[in-house]
């Protein structure tokens, strides 16, 4: 293996391992997706404080501000906006790889594009 193919594959693992936890992607998401953290809350089925406090944790991991927040609204910053269409986007691969699994277990066969 080349020095340069070292390199991408240990690069590989550290992103990995530099994954926010899944709980905050959602709620991020869900927040983005909907401009709300209320209605995100009731989504997830976890509280308005619990979305509002991941979110925070989200960022501060970040160190990136995703969202203005003012009295009544919730908008995405230009940072919000390009992490919003990447973690959309990977939330629904997953959620696609996970149905084919999920119908094909009994095949044995597992197709992901």
């Amino acid at each position: 293996m080349t020095r340069r193919a070292q390199a991408t594959n240990e690069t590989r693992r550290n992103m990995r391992r530099d994954l926010p936890p899944l709980n905050l992607l959602k709620a991020f998401e869900a927040a983005a997706r909907s401009e709300s953290f209320t209605l995100a809350a009731q989504e997830l089925n976890v509280t308005q404080a619990a979305v509002s406090q991941q979110v925070k944790a989200l960022e501060e991991r970040l160190g990136l501000k995703l969202f203005e927040r003012t009295h009544k609204r919730l908008a995405l910053t230009d940072a919000g906006r390009e992490y919003f269409a990447v973690v959309r986007d990977t939330l629904d691969r997953l959620s696609v790889g996970t149905n084919l699994l999920l119908q094909r277990r009994g095949s044995g066969v597992l197709t992901v594009s």
